[in-house]
């Protein structure tokens, strides 16, 4: 299965670069990599980004699932515009570079 996919998993590489570009920031300054969804399960994308990140281990401080239900979660309460306390305690810092062709109103 590796062999078959390592050009598409060797492209994944060029796109967390550009990301890293278009973040403008450096894969040093990464504290944490923490893969949610999909195809981010299969074990050579782990060990190819652990790689580029010189060995980092990636995240498994949190479950992704959750991560994704969380994040999603505040956003929505966010953007909904109404006042709450609880949402009063939460920084939510969006750092999505627009290499992710992520599109907000």
């Amino acid at each position: 299965f590796d062999d078959l996919c390592m050009h598409h998993l060797k492209k994944c590489m060029d796109f967390v670069e550009k990301v890293l570009r278009d973040a403008k920031t450096y894969k040093r300054t990464v504290d944490e990599i923490l893969l949610v969804r999909g195809s981010t399960r299969i074990p050579k994308i782990w060990s190819i980004l652990s790689e580029f990140f010189n060995g980092k281990q990636l995240g498994h401080s949190i479950n992704p699932d959750e991560a994704v239900a969380h994040g999603t979660t505040v956003k929505a309460g966010i953007l909904s515009g109404k006042e709450n306390e609880k949402l009063e305690e939460v920084f939510l810092y969006d750092r999505t570079p627009r290499s992710l062709g992520v599109e907000t109103a």
